[in-house]
C-alpha cells in the first residue's frame, strides 16, 4: 500500500501494519487554482489584492503542511508504527517508476503538458 501519513492515520492503517516508509510522495497541502481569463478580467485593485493575499497565504500553507506532516508521523508512531526512510533501492525504484509515468503522460499531454512539467522542474 502506498499512502500519505494523513490518509494512513485517518484510515487507521496502524491497526493492520507496523511499518511506514516515508517516501515523501504525498504531503498534506492545498492549492487554489484560478482561471487566467477570469483573473485578467478583474480590475487592477482587485487583482492586486487577490495576488497579495495569495502571496501571504503561500508561506502559511507550506508551514502548516510541514506541521501536519510531522503531526501525522507522531500520531502513527504513538499508535505503534515504526517510521523509517525508504531504502536506497526502494527510492531509486520509485523514482524510475515516476519518470516512466511522467514520460508516458507527456507523450499524451503535448506542448501544454511539457510546459507544466518544465515549470514544475524549475521550482
Amino acid at each position: 500500500m502506498i499512502s500519505s501519513g494523513a490518509t494512513g492515520y485517518d484510515s487507521k492503517i496502524y491497526e493492520h501494519v507496523k511499518y511506514f516508509y516515508d517516501t515523501q510522495a504525498w504531503l498534506p497541502k492545498n492549492a487554489v487554482i484560478a482561471n487566467q481569463k477570469a483573473l485578467d478580467a478583474l480590475d487592477k485593485a482587485t487583482r492586486d489584492a487577490l495576488l497579495k493575499a495569495a502571496a501571504a497565504a503561500e508561506p502559511r500553507g507550506w508551514k502548516v503542511s510541514e506541521e501536519k506532516t510531522k503531526w501525522y508521523a507522531e500520531q502513527l508512531t504513538a499508535k505503534g508504527m515504526t517510521i523509517a526512510k525508504p531504502s536506497a533501492q526502494l527510492a531509486a525504484d520509485l523514482k524510475k517508476i515516476g519518470e516512466q509515468m511522467t514520460g508516458d503522460w507527456l507523450k499524451k499531454a503535448g506542448a501544454d503538458g511539457q510546459a507544466v512539467i518544465g515549470a514544475y522542474r524549475k521550482m
